[in-house]
C-alpha cells in the first residue's frame, strides 16, 4: 500500500490490486460523501452497444446479493442520507451523502451495487423501460436533445459523440449478458477511484475498504479503450421539429482536461456567456430582446473537450440571433478579452472555485478528479496561482482558436420556417 499526504488533510493510498482512495479529512463538521469512479462510460461503448453504461448504472440498484431494491433504497434515505448515481463520458459515479455516523453503512452500500448486483432478466425488462422513458423525456426537451444532435455532428463515428442514455434501437438490443461483461471487466480495483470527504479518517476508510475485500487480488480484465478523435466536424445542419422555438447550438472541439490551456478558456467562456454580465447576454437578450435563454458552455474529456454557445429564439428571430453569435465570436477572435474583463473574469472564475469548495460532496469531486484523469494534485492556493497567472496573449489563443465562427459546428433544432 504506498499512502502519501497531498495537502492537509488530504491523502492518497494506492493499493497494489490498482484501486485508488483519496480522502479529505473536514473534521468541524457531522457530515461526509463518499463515492467510486467507475473508469468506464459512453466513451469506451462500440456504437452498438451504446447506452450500456448507463444502463448498468441503473441496474445495479435492482438487486444485490443482500439486499433488494427497496432495500438499497432505503438503507440511507431512511437515515437522512442520499444515495445517487450518473453516467458520463469518460466515467460513472456512484455517490453517497451521509451524516459521519452512517459512513460505514454508505460505504456498505456503495460496495454492495458496485461490486454485487444481480443483474436478473425480469429486473432488466422493467428497467429497460424505464431508461426508454428517459429517453423519450429528452427527444420531448429539445433544449437537451438538441446538445445531443450537436455532440453526434461535432464527433460524427466517434464515442464522444454517443448519446449518454443511447437509443430506443441500442438500448432495445442489449441483453444481460452484455451487462454483465460490462460489469465484470470495468468494475474492478484496477479501473475504480474511491473518494470521500468529511468528517473522515483515512485509517478507518481503509480499514473499512478492507473489511469488505477491496484491496483483495482482483481479475485483470481490460476496459475498452478509448481513442482521440482524429478529427471533428464542421458546417451547419438543421434538423426540423415542430416548436415554438428555434434551439440552436454552436460548438468546437478544444482539448482535454489535463491541457494546460484549461484555465484559459474558462476565463474566456465566463466574459463571452456566463452570467447576465456576459457580453452574450447583454447583446442578444438585454440589447435585442432576441432571447431569453443564450450562454457559452465548456466541458472537458478525458482525450479531448468542446466549447460553444448555445440560444433559444423564436423562428422568426433565429438567423439574426446567429448572425449576432456569429459577429460577437468574430471579436472575440479577433480583439480577445480587455484587460478589465481578464482582471474581471479572473475575479469570477477565482471566487467560484472558493465557493464551490465549501462541501463535503465538492471536496469530494475535486480531490477524484485529480486521479481520474491523471494529474498530480494541486493545491486550492495552487489552482487560484495559476489561473493569477494567466497572461493576455494566453487569452487571445485560446479565444481565436476555440471561438473562431469557421471553427464552429452549428446544429439547429427546430421548425422549417426558423429564419
Amino acid at each position: 500500500m504506498n499512502t502519501r499526504r497531498l495537502d492537509e488533510g488530504v491523502v492518497r493510498t494506492d493499493a497494489p490490486n490498482g484501486l485508488v482512495v483519496l480522502t479529505e479529512s473536514m473534521p468541524g463538521l457531522r457530515s461526509a460523501a463518499a463515492g467510486f469512479w467507475v473508469r468506464s462510460a459512453s466513451a469506451h461503448e462500440a456504437d452498438g452497444k451504446m447506452g450500456v453504461s448507463h444502463l448498468l448504472e441503473h441496474m445495479v440498484f435492482k438487486g444485490t446479493e443482500r439486499r433488494s431494491a427497496r432495500e438499497i433504497s432505503l438503507a440511507l434515505e431512511s437515515r437522512g442520507g442520499s444515495l445517487d448515481a450518473y453516467t458520463g463520458r469518460d466515467h460513472t459515479t456512484f455517490q453517497a451523502r451521509v451524516l459521519d455516523a452512517d459512513v460505514p453503512l454508505a460505504l456498505d452500500v456503495l460496495t454492495d451495487i458496485v461490486r454485487r448486483p444481480v443483474l436478473r432478466d425480469e429486473d432488466l425488462a422493467l428497467e429497460r423501460k424505464v431508461v426508454l422513458e428517459e429517453i423519450a423525456m429528452v427527444e420531448d426537451d429539445p433544449d437537451d436533445l438538441v446538445f445531443d444532435l450537436h455532440a453526434g455532428a461535432l464527433f460524427p463515428g466517434h464515442a464522444y459523440g454517443h448519446r449518454i442514455l443511447g437509443t430506443r434501437e441500442t438500448v432495445g438490443a442489449l441483453t444481460r449478458a452484455d451487462l454483465a461483461a460490462l460489469h465484470d471487466a470495468a468494475y474492478q480495483p484496477r479501473h475504480l477511484v474511491f473518494a470521500a470527504a468529511g468528517n473522515v479518517r483515512h485509517e478507518e476508510i481503509l480499514a473499512l475498504l478492507g473489511a469488505q475485500g477491496w484491496f483483495d487480488a482482483a481479475p485483470g480484465l481490460e476496459c475498452a479503450p478509448v481513442r482521440a478523435p482524429t478529427a471533428s466536424w464542421r458546417g451547419e445542419r438543421r434538423v426540423s421539429r415542430e416548436g415554438t422555438q428555434a434551439h440552436i447550438v454552436f460548438g468546437a472541439e478544444t482539448f482535454a482536461y489535463g491541457d494546460p490551456r484549461r484555465y484559459a478558456l474558462v476565463l474566456v467562456s465566463t466574459i463571452f456567456g456566463a452570467g447576465m454580465s456576459s457580453r452574450l447576454f447583454q447583446r442578444v437578450r438585454e440589447q435585442l430582446g432576441l432571447a431569453y435563454s443564450v450562454y457559452a458552455f465548456h466541458q472537458f474529456f478525458q482525450l479531448t473537450g468542446m466549447c460553444g454557445v448555445y440560444v433559444g429564439t423564436q423562428p422568426a428571430t433565429a438567423q439574426r440571433a446567429v448572425d449576432e453569435i456569429r459577429a460577437e465570436m468574430a471579436t472575440l477572435a479577433r480583439d480577445s478579452l480587455t484587460a478589465d474583463e481578464l482582471a474581471s473574469a479572473k475575479r469570477q472564475v477565482q471566487g467560484q472555485i472558493v465557493l464551490s469548495v465549501e462541501s463535503p460532496l465538492s471536496r469530494m469531486y475535486r480531490i477524484a478528479g485529480s486521479a481520474l484523469f491523471g494529474e498530480p494534485y494541486r493545491t486550492l492556493d495552487a489552482v487560484l496561482a495559476e489561473i493569477e497567472a494567466i497572461t493576455p496573449a494566453q487569452v487571445a489563443e485560446v479565444a481565436a482558436t476555440c471561438f473562431a465562427p469557421d471553427r464552429q459546428a452549428v446544429v439547429w433544432l427546430g421548425p422549417e420556417g426558423a429564419q
